[in-house]
């Protein structure tokens, strides 16, 4: 078996340095949810810090290691506004590619923080293509969600913090995307928690990741159609599925009208505004009750960034 290139004592040696903004996000049972859908549900929420997503941790940990030069990097939004605000922080110069179908608020943040933001491609890995192009050429860093190490040990603090709860998990729900999420969590549970089982989501309209680590070879996609752009992967991270085979047990697909259904029942039971895909894990748990029914089920509430028209459209029946 090939040795992990991730390990807890990466994640535990970088957990107190990783600025404390985006440490320490609120983990709890929600009872109005655990009733409603039959199951004792927590909730680990990192939407409450100035990005309003988890990216702040590994950005924030591969920035500290950053020396000099411009860093190239490209987003769907919330790992473009991760690297900004951590860029903007350390005044290093940031480019971030994402497509032309972008959420129009994450364009707007990361700009605002202060990153050059190139549109390019109709989807993120569009733009990702271009922007490691584009790094290729200037000889400036190219940064690889999923890819970069720093990504995954970032994520993995997420881990650390559920391990502490003072109750088991039999099931985490995490949302896929480049899989930095699931592979840094993955790996610190599966240290200190190896009894709780971890569940990949994905939407239907966007398959990919899931489709290659169940078929054992990179699957890819000509086109995606999802809500969930933050998770909405067309060309899998190849190094990202090869980390998988030791941190998740199980892969999910969840309909765009599941994941409209989590989002409303999150922000009305929960209080929480949360994109598509932050809700994927309770989307999950509503389309496949009997699985988790009785059961001690956690998921992560990964990003909240919505727009005026689609806290408008999405949220409210």
């Amino acid at each position: 078996m090939n040795t992990p290139r991730l390990t807890l004592a990466d994640i535990q040696a970088a957990e107190p340095r990783i600025d404390p903004v985006f440490r320490q996000s609120p983990q709890y049972i929600c009872e109005p949810l655990s009733e409603l859908l039959g199951c004792e549900l927590t909730l680990k929420v990192e939407t409450q810090n100035p990005i309003r997503s988890f990216k702040g941790r590994g950005a924030d940990w591969l920035m500290q290691g950053h020396a000099t030069g411009r860093v190239v990097c490209a987003s769907a939004g919330n790992f473009g506004q991760a690297m900004a605000y951590t860029a903007r922080k350390r005044q290093i110069p940031l480019t971030v590619y994402a497509g032309l179908t972008a959420n129009p608020l994450k364009v707007s943040r990361m700009r605002t923080l202060g990153a050059e933001v190139i549109l390019h491609g109709d989807d993120f890995d569009a733009a990702k293509a271009e922007a490691r192009r584009v790094a290729q050429r200037t000889g400036d860093r190219f940064v690889e969600d999923g890819l970069d190490l720093e990504t995954l040990v970032g994520a993995g603090t997420i881990g650390t913090e559920l391990a502490r709860l003072p109750y088991n998990l039999d099931t985490l729900l995490v949302p896929l995307g480049n899989g930095a999420l699931i592979n840094g969590i993955g790996t610190a549970l599966k240290a200190l928690r190896p009894n709780t089982s971890i569940v990949a989501v994905q939407a239907e309209g966007a398959p990919a990741m899931l489709e290659s680590w169940w078929q054992k070879r990179l699957v890819a996609h000509d086109h995606i159609q999802t809500i969930a752009d933050g998770i909405g992967v067309r060309v899998p991270v190849p190094q990202a599925l090869a980390d998988m085979e030791a941190t998740v047990d199980e892969g999910l697909l969840v309909t765009e009208a599941g994941i409209l259904k989590a989002m409303q029942l999150l922000h009305r039971h929960a209080g929480l505004v949360v994109e598509p895909s932050g809700a994927v894990g309770v989307a999950a748990l509503l389309e496949h009750p009997d699985r988790f029914r009785g059961r001690h089920v956690g998921t992560v509430i990964c990003g909240g960034n919505l727009t005026d028209v689609q806290i408008r459209d999405w949220l409210f029946d």
